[in-house]
């Protein structure tokens, strides 16, 4: 793949990743606990995962977290995303990198490490480890969603390839 070709590939990703986490600020989600999302921008960082590498899965999910930081969120929800996408990409990855495990199982483990991620940032900047009891529930919301997402970054990487040049 051309360098131009993977840069547009990466820019339309950014775009597609923001759209999504903007619809998501759309969808109502009616639990009492919070920090449940559905997280579909995470449906781009798959695919990139297993289309391109994770490098450009990580740049896309670092800018799309700082953007959607700052335009719909604050600094806490800020630090609460980058930790959950930081742990959230070296699960992923590494879990790739072993060959053993499809996009869902894949995605699923990402959403729950993802979960705890935010968890650890909450535990931090709160100061206190009684935050830990949401981790449960934060946990079963991440295998739902991590099974939807994966569902639908799985139809993704089979139906869209990307010429290698």
């Amino acid at each position: 793949m051309k360098a131009t070709q993977k840069l547009t590939l990466i820019g339309v990703s950014i775009a597609a990743a923001m759209v999504l986490s903007y619809v998501e600020t759309l969808i109502p989600v009616p639990f009492a606990v919070p920090g449940i999302k559905l997280g579909l921008a995470n449906t781009v960082a798959l695919f990139l995962l297993f289309r391109l590498d994770w490098k450009a899965a990580g740049l896309v999910s670092l800018i799309r977290v700082l953007l959607s930081g700052l335009l719909f969120g604050n600094a806490a929800s800020l630090a609460y995303s980058a930790a959950g996408a930081a742990l959230s990409l070296v699960v992923m990855a590494l879990l790739k990198k072993t060959g053993a495990f499809s996009p869902v199982g894949i995605s699923v483990s990402g959403a729950v490490a993802h979960n705890v991620g935010q968890i650890l940032m909450a535990v931090v900047l709160l100061g206190t480890d009684q935050i830990l009891w949401w981790l449960p529930a934060l946990a079963v919301s991440g295998i739902v969603t991590g099974l939807a997402i994966g569902a639908a970054g799985a139809v993704l990487i089979k139906k869209i390839s990307i010429p290698i040049r």
